[in-house]
């Protein structure tokens, strides 16, 4: 019954240490999202542990976790998780990354969704030698928003004004 009664409180301490750890690791699980009245949509994003910005989002309706990456051109999909996505190659790319120049294959997005902020028909490539799950979301997504980053936090906002100001 002691044996029991430890594994039980072993198993429950290991389910909250590892959502404690998740939540350091990607703060933006649920995308704080600010509608105004001046016709701009707004999402804020924290800064996890390390001081990226990660973030829950969806490429073409399907969940995915995104790294913010404005130092990216393209949004880059591990081929992994590109397959998982239905994605298909396109042509080969000579790209150049902080590793050297590896080769990637071109693809578009139908739909890239972060909050409440989306674009459609987005550039991105298939990188066979990215591991994991995460997405670099680069400019080929970001240049069409507003980036404002003061502290810890990133704003990003889409929409038009009317006759407010704009960042």
């Amino acid at each position: 019954m002691v044996f029991a009664a430890w594994a039980l409180l072993i198993g429950m301490l290991t389910t909250v240490f590892s959502k404690v750890l998740e939540r350091q690791h990607n703060p933006n699980q649920q995308v704080q999202i600010n509608l105004r009245s001046d016709g701009f949509k707004e999402i804020v994003l924290r800064r996890n542990r390390l001081g990226h910005y990660v973030a829950s989002g969806k490429i073409n309706g399907i969940d995915v976790e995104f790294l913010l990456d404005t130092g990216a051109t393209n949004v880059a999909i591990p081929q992994g998780l590109a397959a998982n996505l239905g994605l298909k190659r396109g042509r080969p790319l000579a790209t150049y990354t902080a590793n050297g120049i590896v080769q990637t294959y071109a693809t578009r997005l139908d739909q890239v969704t972060l909050g409440n902020i989306s674009a459609a028909g987005v550039s991105a490539s298939i990188s066979p030698h990215m591991t994991g799950d995460q997405i670099l979301l680069g400019m080929s997504f970001l240049k069409q928003f507003e980036l404002l980053q003061r502290g810890d936090q990133l704003t990003i906002r889409s929409g038009t004004s009317s006759g407010g100001d704009r960042l």
